[in-house]
């Protein structure tokens, strides 16, 4: 461990020492003086599934009573699929929930983010047990939704280990801080104190690629070109998955539990790339074929799932101390180990050396992910006041290798391995949260007063990778001559060169909040609540945000509910001090190019003014409709309105702006900075069917989401590049300002039936994506991604009361999204080899069969 990295994890867990110590003696003060008090554990089962931990700090409110748009999953919804990745099993039950699975985009191959109603994947705040999350190390940079952000890896956090799924579907910055603007996600650990559960699932992709036909010959035709041969669809069967879960939950201490859950994944590869049609190998002397070209694998690149193996310990306990008091801390561990390829470098590349890969070479990104998370808390009663008092502490480590590679410009003597270094996102929250009743005569129910105070560390690093995964060495392309300064070969390790010396930092900042929340029922018809936020960040300032929301029930069965509500969205650590520098030569001479944090010295001679918070305006509107138990409705519109977005720059380069940053070593760049605004417009329907027939019950499900995102502003570049000549256009690559606004789905529905009976579950699903685009710069490659019906399937058999089989498919009617050369008009080499969008909210790996052997005990 070096002596950076010893230096990041040394002050938090200091502090999170000395806030267990502060929380330890409340613990013995509250001991000494606890008086009795009713007790308010809910023991119905069926009760305590409709209490929701967000949307509301009055302990006891259910999703019923709720003003803003709440869903709950249970486990039993969440395991009943061959899904093994969290996010893909909340795509399949959340309409507003869209997670593509994008390939080829380095370290977001392996960090996959997820969007809620179509905005970024850090506008989503992450909870567990209710409090917050830490976010991964990886900033998200290459051309994928969720491009220039940081979120939570939901992957990490196994199905087995989660009781439910809360998701508030309104803005809460005024009540949980940072990040809420699209919502909220809060996922509720299991906490049984008896039995538990052992699982086995394996699948595989058994799929037909259409549209992609299979290559059958490849043979010299009469003008001396490269000729193939083709046949049907090309038939796979790849992406074999063994899933191992375990859960147990045991009785400890007084009335206390110890739940412990855990999961092992290993997922082999898939890949959708199309045959390589371009020639490998230079042409002999008399300007032939190389006869190596009629044998040479065509299927040069990995284009899919990458390789990945999994492993996530997560436990839960809690017990109490005395009558009016309880502990409980929660915690995981998780590792991810992880292959994705980049784009094949040929024989004749001048990329390659083909004196260590004389047919070339596929470089492969390796991670290396190690993820931590601790936390300790005491809650009870004392004096009419509910309080819970808590520490939290996580890390996200993200270690970048790269293998089968090679950096040119050390020429033959070049490593093959690498490690390209490793980013570290460390987080440590302390919160102190309180709330009471208070009797006011003109109101029909007593207000619940709800006040807390919240300090927040983060810390940012970035390490440095080995000197041979960034270095400029002597050697040239092939066929230069080696020491020759303007003909040197490409530095640092193919596909990936490594955080240099110059891109290390070690940064942090802290922020303390502080809040008040109000609730009552005006009149036995009409419930207000009204909260407020003040923040300070060390970095840039403090912010104030506020909510209010109603909900009024017309009858016992119809409800109108509202809110209107600001937020904001902190720049994360990452946005701030990614830094990723290339060396290149120009002209002969080494300068430096590449990502830059807003507040180095290239971005300030650019004129950078450095990142503020992102602020938003939410606004929701609706109605919920419940005649009876087995039958509910709830339709809400949205408008959420957001100045300040933080976008990334286009790579500014050019005369003018190399004049503007002489001095600086470098000569071209780009930052992030505030620099749009935008308005997301929407509704949600969400209803539930319970058909109850003899011995057999079928569960109905309907959940549609219908949304818009427009960039209404961007700003005009700062004064010193308005003097470089440099305009909107040219300043953010518009490109990217339509992925904002098209990237994701229009619309999505999820329709789902749940058929009960002694003999077997049957679960079938189907959800339509609406249309989604991959846009691009040239009109003739934009592609428009029609409307898609994926449907899965799953069969639970029970053998015994304890013992259970599962046999299904995802996708069982092997949709795949259309091809791009069908969608384009401009077919490129690559929009040939790369047969389906990384944009397809469904991803393009086809069906996925698989088996369930479970055991309950």
């Amino acid at each position: 461990m070096s002596k950076q990295r010893r230096h990041i994890h040394k002050r938090p867990l200091f502090q999170l020492s000395l806030c267990a110590g502060f929380v330890a003696t409340v613990v013995a003060s509250q001991s000494a003086l606890a008086q009795s008090a009713p007790d308010n554990v809910v023991t119905n089962d069926t009760a305590i599934e409709k209490i929701s931990v967000i949307g509301s700090r009055r302990i006891g409110r259910t999703v019923e009573d709720s003003s803003v748009p709440i869903d709950i999953i249970d486990s039993e919804a969440l395991s009943s699929s061959g899904l093994t990745e969290t996010n893909m099993v909340l795509s399949t039950l959340l309409p507003s929930f869209n997670f593509p699975q994008p390939s080829i985009t380095d370290g977001t191959d392996h960090v996959r983010p997820a969007q809620l109603r179509g905005l970024a994947p850090d506008h989503t705040l992450v909870l567990i047990n209710g409090k917050r999350r830490h976010t991964s190390a990886l900033l998200n940079l290459n051309g994928s939704a969720g491009r220039g952000s940081s979120a939570v890896d939901l992957n990490a956090i196994p199905v087995n280990a989660i009781k439910r799924i809360e998701v508030l579907r309104d803005g809460a910055a005024a009540q949980y801080g940072s990040d809420a603007i699209a919502g909220v996600i809060n996922i509720v650990l299991k906490d049984a104190d008896n039995g538990g559960s052992m699982s086995v699932t394996y699948g595989a992709n058994a799929t037909t690629m259409d549209g992609v036909p299979r290559l059958t010959g490849v043979s010299q035709g009469a003008d001396g070109k490269l000729a193939f041969t083709e046949g049907s669809d090309r038939k796979i069967t790849d992406g074999q998955t063994t899933t191992v879960r375990g859960n147990i939950g045991l009785s400890i201490a007084d009335n206390g539990f110890l739940n412990v859950s855990g999961e092992y994944r290993q997922r082999n590869a898939t890949n959708r790339a199309d045959y390589d049609q371009r020639e490998n190998y230079a042409r002999l002397d008399d300007a032939s074929l190389d006869p190596r070209e009629l044998t040479v694998n065509r299927y040069n690149h990995n284009f899919g799932n990458g390789d990945v193996t999994d492993l996530a310990i997560f436990y839960n306990a809690g017990s109490s101390i005395n009558a009016n008091m309880d502990w409980y801390s929660f915690g995981s561990y998780s590792s991810r180990t992880g292959e994705g390829s980049g784009f094949y470098r040929r024989a004749q590349d001048a990329r390659n050396v083909t004196e260590i890969y004389p047919d070339g070479f596929l470089p492969t990104i390796t991670s290396k992910i190690a993820d931590y998370s601790f936390a300790f808390g005491v809650k009870g009663i004392y004096d009419e006041w509910d309080y819970d008092l808590s520490a939290v502490y996580g890390s996200d480590d993200f270690n970048f290798g790269v293998i089968n590679s090679l950096n040119t410009s050390l020429g033959p003597t070049s490593p093959t391995e690498f490690d390209a270094g490793t980013l570290i996102y460390e987080q440590f929250v302390f919160n102190a949260d309180a709330s009471r009743l208070y009797r006011v005569d003109f109101f029909a129910s007593d207000m619940n007063l709800a006040i807390g105070a919240e300090y927040r560390r983060e810390d940012y690093a970035i390490e440095a990778g080995d000197s041979a995964s960034f270095a400029q060495g002597p050697f040239g392309p092939r066929g230069a001559a080696p020491g020759v300064s303007n003909s040197l070969g490409a530095a640092g390790s193919q596909v990936f060169p490594g955080f240099t010396t110059a891109s290390a930092s070690n940064n942090s900042r802290e922020n303390f909040s502080a809040y008040i929340d109000l609730e009552a029922d005006v009149t036995e018809m009409w419930n207000v609540a009204v909260a407020a936020r003040f923040e300070d960040y060390s970095d840039f300032g403090s912010t104030f945000n506020w909510k209010v929301s109603n909900r009024l029930m017309l009858t016992d069965a119809f409800s109108l509910r509202g809110s209107i509500s600001t937020g904001f969205r902190a720049p994360s650590l990452q946005q701030q001090f990614f830094t990723s520098i290339a060396t290149v030569f120009v002209d002969g001479e080494p300068t430096e190019t590449g990502t830059f944090s807003p507040s180095s010295k290239v971005a300030l001679a650019l004129g950078s003014p450095g990142l503020d918070a992102e602020e938003s305006t939410n606004m929701s509107v609706g109605f919920s409709f419940a005649p009876s138990s087995n039958f509910n409705l709830t339709v809400d519109f949205y408008e959420i309105d957001i100045d300040d977005r933080i976008v990334l720059s286009s790579n500014l380069s050019g005369a003018a702006v190399e004049e503007l940053l002489a001095g600086t070593g470098a000569n071209r760049g780009r930052f992030f900075l505030n620099a749009i605004d935008s308005t997301t417009k929407g509704f949600d329907i969400v209803s539930s069917y319970n058909l109850e027939l003899d011995n057999n019950s079928v569960m109905f499900s309907v959940g549609y989401n219908q949304n818009d995102n427009e960039v209404t502003s961007v700003i005009d570049p700062p004064a010193l590049l308005q003097g470089a000549g440099v305009d909107q256009n040219n300043l953010f690559d518009g490109n990217e300002l339509r992925r904002f606004e098209v990237g994701s789905p229009d619309e999505k529905l999820n329709l789902s039936a749940i058929w009960t009976s002694p003999y077997a579950t049957t679960t079938l699903r189907t959800t339509r994506y609406g249309e989604t685009q991959d846009p691009s710069d040239n009109p003739l490659r934009n592609e428009v991604l029609p409307g898609k019906w994926i449907t899965d399937l799953d069969v639970n058999y029970p053998i015994t009361e304890q013992l259970s089989v599962s046999l299904g498919a995802n996708n069982i009617l092997d949709v795949y999204p259309d091809t791009t050369r069908e969608l384009v008009d401009d077919v490129t080499t690559f929009s040939r080899l790369f047969s389906y969008s990384g944009f397809s909210p469904f991803g393009f790996n086809g069906r996925y069969v698989y088996g369930q052997i479970r055991y309950t005990f």
